[in-house]
């Protein structure tokens, strides 16, 4: 079925607005058995398109979307009936489980950044249990009233085809850099599990449905989980208020584009209101491949980054994660975890030892292997470190499974066997791996001890491990006393960063290595420990005062604060949802901005008696991707037609030189021509060229043309359009990225040298050009409306249409003419843009094929009224 939010194209085609009214919302079933849902809405009741209604709502509402909830399940057994599994969290019990808070997990860390009294959060995700089909009506009851949590029940097969299957064997070694180059290397692209990716993202939004209030609350999905889920959202609820953060790297587009199902995630990631992203090269990557793949530009308005998407703006947010210091503090402040301390100065310290620590997940990212070689090297390189460091590597269990992460697990056991036999002593082993679990305080309590953090992933997202060792090295007064320390004195701490993770741009005191530099690692590590104790103070105080601002509070506030500003413009907006399946998009329209259509203008047509009508040539009548830019018949016979009504003044108005436009509109007696952005004119074949401004020298040609020359030479792709007044550089065929580059620098450039002459130097869509000052299509319409005044014919019907930049100034010359004397004051005016953008013009078509249908319209209304005449 068709979805509500665009069943009605004829009143999206004549810009009315379309007869949606509000929908009582059906509360989908919970999927409790296997199966593929379709990615088509299947429910034409589903989709709205939002209108401004009055909140229930008195505070303000956010609903985070994660994979997991921040819940423990414990099965129940025996009879007991007591909360377990979760630091000091509240618990509450169904009839076979006892369910409580996860401390650990970052959603529950945000909420308590955030604050209870402004804001309520209600979770949706899966847990981590299995529960039975017929347990889940219940749980779900006791999960919503207790926790504000709304579980995501999947049926095993689905969850392991969707999670192990196409997240953590397709996108996550993708996102990694890992491409599948055989089918032992990665995850070969998989169409079924991509189809059990689609459906649990769909079951995630049913799931959304049945708590959220589309006008009030905020949505907030996290990581690549979940990247279609935007899609099914917005189709739903138009306006919803949606913002989405990847928690791990994006790749560039040279790995991204390997992917077959590109462009329905960047879509889908695109009908979220704000996106965020770690650092800068992670959002570059992402705003490259939707230059690259989709053809938007972005733009940079007063410190925030936004995209253009079918007239929504899709802001770009930059900035890590951060950690939660009141949890850390606390469980700094534990006794067993003095105890723990202790227990490590005595088997380490006081043994003359100096700790290493590494703690990673035992995956094939994390580079486990590469930093064991470094301390190899390490010891190799510096006998006087044998016996004395120690490399103490915790080794979490992997996330994923397959073949990779045993293959991880026994490199890094042959490789600790191999270090301990070579340079191992009876009492001593320069590694300790821990494989086994560690309690976090027992974590913590490493990190108090070690002299020195290794993080050495190959590629990783936001890794929060070197933030927790800064606030557990700067510890507290019992620590302090435990550790031997006075008050007074400064604390230390030394990080060795892999450039490669997403909190290395953020640690600037920290030494970066190349991971894959496996003795530039073991000199970061023997610098790290040789360094002066002043500059180890120094280097921790600047950590430790970013870490202990830039907590998850900050973070969470700061993203949500960008969302409400993202989404103030939204009841301002008219919203049509159009497209099918994961090709679904919003189009936002001013209120005054319309569809421009055809009943309306033929109708304004028929009644009028004086007509200007004045057309843009490339990217209007001709589509820009056209390699042959001359007309086609069919639009020969159209101006033809239109040129032959006596009621009608058509002119043509491009930046083409008037040699081209003359070769090519000679079968056009009648048509007026502006050349060259109107610098030249005439009204029709047979008279002369005029111009609109005084004529020019040109001798700044003899400047700006060995510069053009210059960047033509070093940029492939681009070419010299040499014309009588003006020169333009054009990069269409260039790559996107780098002309558009090259492009500033040519702007920069061509404006400082002829800074004396009497031109102007404008970039326009993949061009940079330099112009007689002055000259403007503007003027062409004030030329042409002027001249019918002084033939006593006064316009009572005005068209103009156009597609870029240059035709905004005649939009602006017709507009601002309704008030004037050089139109009739009760004319029918037209300003039409090509594509959905902002604009000065009132209307928009979507495309040349739409505009040719238009004039061709207008042009038959010509033929049957002459032909009635005679």
């Amino acid at each position: 079925m068709v979805s509500r939010s665009y069943s009605n194209l004829l009143e999206l085609a004549s810009g009315e607005s379309p007869s949606f009214g509000r929908i009582s919302r059906r509360i989908p079933r919970i999927m409790t058995v296997p199966g593929i849902i379709s990615d088509i809405d299947d429910d034409p009741s589903e989709s709205v398109c939002s209108d401004p209604s009055s909140s229930s709502v008195q505070k303000d509402r956010i609903i985070m979307v994660a994979n997991q909830l921040p819940i423990r399940a414990q099965r129940k057994s025996g009879n007991s009936h007591n909360g377990g599994g979760g630091g000091g969290g509240s618990s509450s019990c169904s009839k076979g489980w006892i369910f409580s808070w996860d401390e650990n997990s970052l959603l529950l860390q945000m909420k308590d950044g955030l604050g209870d009294d402004d804001i309520e959060v209600i979770y949706v995700g899966c847990l981590k249990e299995e529960i039975h089909p017929n347990e889940q009506d219940e749980v779900s009851q006791i999960l919503l009233e207790t926790f504000k949590c709304v579980p995501t029940f999947l049926p095993p097969d689905l969850f392991s085809r969707y999670y192990h299957g196409f997240c953590k064997q397709q996108l996550w070694p993708l996102f990694h850099y890992m491409l599948p180059l055989s089918p032992d290397l990665g995850g070969r692209f998989n169409r079924s599990l991509w189809q059990a990716y689609v459906s649990v993202n769909k079951i995630f939004a049913d799931r959304i449905m049945e708590v959220i209030n589309p006008e009030d609350d905020f949505v907030w999905v996290h990581d690549y989980h979940l990247m279609v889920l935007p899609t099914f959202l917005r189709k739903r609820f138009n306006r919803v208020k949606l913002g989405f953060f990847l928690h791990s790297p994006f790749p560039s587009s040279e790995i991204y584009k390997t992917l077959p199902i590109r462009e329905e995630l960047l879509r889908a990631l695109l009908n979220s209101d704000l996106l965020g992203f770690h650092t800068f090269d992670y959002a570059r990557h992402f705003l490259s491949c939707c230059s690259r793949m989709l053809g938007l530009t972005y733009e940079s308005k007063r410190g925030y980054i936004g995209l253009e998407y079918y007239g929504r703006t899709v802001s770009i947010k930059i900035l890590p994660v951060g950690i939660h210091m009141g949890q850390l503090q606390s469980v700094l402040s534990l006794p067993e975890t003095e105890a723990k301390v202790a227990e490590l100065l005595k088997q380490y310290c006081d043994q003359g030892r100096t700790m290493l620590l590494g703690v990673d997940d035992m995956d094939i990212f994390k580079g486990i292997s590469l930093k064991l070689l470094a301390m190899e090297q390490l010891l190799l390189q510096n006998p006087e470190c044998q016996g004395k460091v120690v490399l103490v590597q915790i080794a979490n269990p992997a996330r994923g499974r397959g073949k990779d992460v045993k293959e991880v697990q026994e490199e890094t056991y042959s490789t600790v066997k191999r270090i301990n036999e070579t340079f191992g002593k009876p009492g001593y082993d320069p590694v300790v791996l821990i494989d086994e679990p560690l309690k976090f305080y027992e974590r913590i309590a490493y990190y108090v001890v070690a002299e020195c953090c290794l993080v050495t992933a190959v590629r990783d997202g936001m890794n929060l491990i070197p933030y927790e060792y800064i606030i557990s090295r700067q510890g507290n007064e019992r620590l302090d006393k435990v550790l031997g320390l006075k008050p007074s004195t400064p604390k230390k701490s030394m990080l060795v960063l892999s450039e490669f993770i997403g909190c290395s741009p953020s640690l600037s005191g920290a030494i970066r290595v190349n991971p894959w530099n496996i003795d530039a690692v073991a000199d970061a590590m023997d610098g790290a420990l040789a360094m002066a104790e002043a500059e180890k103070q120094l280097r921790h105080e600047k950590h430790y005062r970013y870490v202990s601002t830039h907590h998850v509070g900050y973070w969470a506030h700061s993203f949500l604060q960008d969302l409400e500003r993202t989404c103030r413009e939204h009841l301002r907006r008219r919203c049509y949802g159009i497209g099918f399946g994961l090709s679904f998009r919003v189009v936002a329209l001013d209120p005054n901005f319309r569809k421009l259509s055809m009943e309306h203008i033929v109708s304004a047509y028929k009644r009028t008696t004086t007509r200007a009508i004045l057309l843009d040539y490339d990217g209007t009548l001709m589509p820009l991707a056209s390699i042959d830019k001359s007309p086609s018949s069919k639009s020969i016979d159209i101006l033809n037609s239109l040129c032959r009504d006596k009621n009608n003044m058509v002119f043509i108005v491009s930046a083409k030189s008037r040699k081209t436009l003359t070769e090519w509109f000679s079968p056009c007696e009648k048509l007026g021509i502006a050349a060259e952005h109107g610098y030249f004119f005439r009204l029709k074949r047979d008279v002369e060229w005029e111009t609109c401004v005084p004529a020019l020298d040109c001798t700044w040609k003899q400047i700006a043309e060995p510069v053009m020359k210059q960047y033509m030479e070093t940029t492939d792709g681009s070419n010299i359009e040499d014309k009588e007044t003006a020169l333009v550089w054009c990069y269409e065929d260039a790559d996107p990225d780098f002309g558009s580059c090259q492009a500033k620098e040519l702007l920069d450039h061509l404006e400082s040298v002829l800074a004396n002459e009497p031109v102007t130097v404008k970039s326009g869509k993949n061009i940079v050009e330099v112009k007689p000052q002055g000259v403007s299509k503007g003027l062409v319409a004030k030329r042409l409306l002027s001249t019918m005044q002084e033939r006593g014919m006064l316009a009572d019907f005005v068209l103009c249409i156009g597609d870029d930049r240059s035709d905004e100034d005649m939009f602006e010359v017709i507009t601002s003419s309704i008030a004037g004397p050089s139109i009739d004051p009760r004319a029918e005016v037209f300003a039409c843009t090509v594509g959905k953008k902002p604009s000065k013009a009132k209307y928009y078509l979507d495309d040349t094929a739409e505009i040719v249908r238009l004039m061709q319209g207008l042009a038959s209304v010509s033929d049957q009224m002459l032909s009635v005449s005679a």
